[in-house]
């Protein structure tokens, strides 16, 4: 049997102010936008050229969800963005006034820092040793 992961939900105040941080400050694709009957939206964003998953960006309907927000984990790094190239992303992110938590840092594992989306949930910019 195969199988992936196909999407995570990441849980938002708004829609397009969280589709303006991940297209615009990040660089990633918008890979829908769609109406839903219930008046939400089905929005999927991804890193361009990505065979991995895709974030499904859920507007908070609740006050539970709203908790949510920011604090998707507790405060442990939420996700992992693999890149090919460390230095040309942290230097893109920076200048696009994405807030790093840390210096840059190689471990045995690869180049890393940890930075937060608009939101406050932690991400590792990583670059990976062995790309496998």
């Amino acid at each position: 049997m195969r199988q992936t992961i196909a999407h995570l939900t990441l849980v938002v105040r708004n829609y397009d102010e969280a589709l303006d941080f991940f297209t615009q400050k990040l660089g990633f694709q918008l890979l829908a936008d769609s109406p839903l009957p219930d008046g939400k939206r089905w929005v999927l964003v991804a890193p361009s050229h990505s065979k991995g998953a895709a974030l499904l960006l859920a507007e908070a309907a609740t006050p539970q969800q709203s908790l949510a927000i920011g604090n998707q984990t507790g405060g442990c790094v939420f996700l992992f963005l693999h890149t090919d190239d460390f230095w040309r992303d942290f230097h893109a992110y920076q200048s696009r006034g994405v807030r790093f938590l840390e210096t840059p840092r190689n471990e045995p594992y690869g180049t890393v820092a940890v930075f937060e989306d608009l939101y406050g949930n932690k991400w590792d910019l990583l670059q990976p040793t062995d790309p496998k």
